[in-house]
């Protein structure tokens, strides 16, 4: 007996790469640091916001890879000359990568009480329908 595959199954054709996708996604090693939310704001738009408490603007990045979304950060070393008695905040950089679908735009992002929120939008085609017309062969 052969084991068919997401990507190999005859009824679903050109889904290979979904196959790919998600064993990046779960290769991605994302240790919960930084938490964040993911919320639907309208039938075509979504809103990722991560906790960044103690990053600015100039310590975050954020980049399109391949369709893949990647927000990164890294603090300055300003810590230098401080002694803590107690160090409760994370202050460590991190990596976070979230596989966007065809048809998914990033928008603008924006901090705001230390959120980070990134929107994105979908592209909804106009005419699902479309019919496909039979050519005759000549002999």
């Amino acid at each position: 007996m052969t084991k068919l595959t997401l990507g190999t199954h005859p009824f679903l054709l050109g889904f290979e790469q979904l196959e790919r996708l998600v064993e990046r996604t779960a290769k991605s090693g994302n240790d919960g640091y930084p938490p964040y939310n993911i919320e639907q704001t309208s039938e075509t738009s979504y809103r990722i916001t991560l906790a960044v408490a103690g990053f600015c603007e100039a310590d975050l990045s954020i980049t399109v890879e391949d369709n893949q979304l990647v927000v990164r950060g890294r603090q300055g070393e300003d810590d230098q000359n401080r002694i803590f008695l107690h160090r409760g905040i994370a202050a460590r950089q991190f990596q976070r990568s979230f596989v966007l679908a065809d048809g998914v735009d990033v928008g603008e992002a924006a901090m705001e009480n230390g959120l980070l929120h990134i929107d994105l939008s979908r592209h909804v085609p106009d005419n699902i329908v479309k019919t496909i017309k039979i050519r005759k062969e000549s002999r």
